[in-house]
């Protein structure tokens, strides 16, 4: 029998208001199907006891009629009823046509009430305990009455099928109860069951959307350290160009061979971060060299005096590491151009430590005051706070791995920018990359 075919709530203290449909695809029809067939059983058996008893045909005639009634009066009502545990009054009605159509034929043949075995099963899934049990005791007394009302008066004889009757009525009411009982417990079960597959779905949906976001994020953050601030860079220097093509042709062509030279490095980088694979400056370099490449490119751009220095003994990175702090460079240098009109020089510096690597970009430009309260925008240098992914992109990316971000600076003594990425665990499984 189907675990959701019956039963009242809790302790069997009303109906249970959920359906078969809230216990997956599943629940409301493979096991009810076993039922089916029991039930199927039980009318084959009745109607060929029935065809083998004494009685008149007519009588078995009717009695075959009225067990055979029994089959579209479950098909149509019954059924539905116990797949979807109701026990409102269409099921009193089910039950109260059942036990007719059932006296009926008992009445007619006693050999119909074989379809015992069919009738207090249904009784029992369909209503709830105390109004099942007062139909199953009268169905299993039915027979035994049906012999005293055809002797016309009492026969002693009864009384030798009495034990029988009230140990059947006995039998009928503990398997109904153990019945209605496996049925609630695999009810919970499907209920825990369609609970625990509904939860996963929706960690599933969840731990999608959360990858779609974290690639949307990567994607933004590329995008803004590579596509974005080279295609400044080119705008820059096209425009320098552009003013200097008729009175310094020379510096001019320099200029637009070097916004060039950007453009290749843009694509590179480009198809780099789109398939997933090491950034150009990194593939057949160091750190340092990568860094030190774009500062030169920072001093050719803006004229600036860039200086860049390595301290401690120098190691292979996880390439984790080696792309932040590349792309942290990236930045630094991206808001020298921006902001720090008027400076002179630019100092980088990437030390070496056993445990841990830093990264300072220092510059002698105007400064600006840094807001440290909480609700201050984090990016105040990056992009004026509008596009989201200056100074906090990078900050981002440094927590990403452990690291830290920190921005000094004031109005008239420069900016400094510090990242220090420890060489954790985290690190270290990206080193053989």
């Amino acid at each position: 029998m189907h675990p959701e075919e019956t039963q009242a709530g809790p302790k069997g203290e009303g109906p249970d208001p959920r359906t078969a449909a809230d216990y997956g695809p599943d629940s409301g029809s493979r096991w009810f199907g076993l039922w089916d067939g029991y039930f199927a059983i039980s009318y084959l058996v009745t109607v060929i006891l029935l065809f083998t008893s004494v009685e008149s045909q007519a009588h078995r005639a009717l009695s075959v009629g009225a067990l055979t009634l029994m089959v579209p009066w479950y098909a149509g009502l019954g059924r539905r009823l116990m797949m979807n545990r109701s026990k409102d009054r269409r099921s009193v009605v089910f039950s109260v046509g059942l036990f007719v159509l059932f006296a009926t034929a008992g009445l007619l043949d006693l050999a119909a009430s074989f379809a015992l075995f069919a009738v207090v099963p249904m009784l029992m899934m369909s209503l709830s305990t105390p109004p099942a049990i007062v139909l199953v005791v009268l169905a299993n007394v039915w027979p035994v009455t049906v012999v005293w009302l055809r002797g016309g008066e009492f026969d002693p004889h009864i009384l030798s099928v009495l034990p029988i009757s009230l140990l059947g009525i006995a039998l009928s009411v503990l398997l109904g109860l153990w019945i209605t009982r496996v049925v609630r417990q695999s009810a919970d079960r499907a209920a825990l069951i369609g609970e625990l597959r509904r939860s996963r779905e929706r960690e599933a949906r969840l731990s999608h959307q959360a990858g779609i976001s974290a690639e949307r994020e990567r994607l933004a953050r590329e995008i803004h350290d590579t596509l974005a601030q080279s295609l400044t860079s080119i705008i820059g220097l096209v425009q320098a160009a552009d003013s200097d093509v008729v009175a310094h042709p020379e510096r001019a062509r320099s200029r637009l061979g070097l916004a060039g030279r950007v453009a290749q490095d843009s694509l590179a980088e480009a198809r780099g971060f789109v398939s997933a694979l090491t950034p150009p400056p990194l593939r057949e370099s160091s750190l340092v060299q990568a860094v030190r490449r774009q500062a030169d490119l920072l001093q050719e751009e803006t004229g600036l005096v860039v200086r860049c220095t390595a301290r401690g003994e120098e190691q292979p990175l996880p390439m984790a590491v080696s792309v932040v702090l590349l792309r942290s460079a990236q930045e630094a240098f991206a808001n020298v151009r921006k902001h720090a009109r008027g400076a002179r020089r630019v100092e980088v510096l990437v030390a070496y430590a056993p445990d841990a690597v830093r990264l300072v970009v220092r510059d002698d430009g105007p400064g600006f005051a840094v807001d440290t309260s909480p609700d201050a925008p984090r990016d105040a240098e990056g992009d004026g706070g509008q596009s989201g992914f200056g100074l906090r992109g990078m900050r981002a990316r440094v927590e990403e791995i452990g690291g830290m971000a920190e921005v000094s600076s004031g109005p008239g003594t420069g900016t400094v920018i510090e990242v220090l990425v420890p060489l954790g665990p985290v690190g270290q499984e990206s080193a053989g990359e």
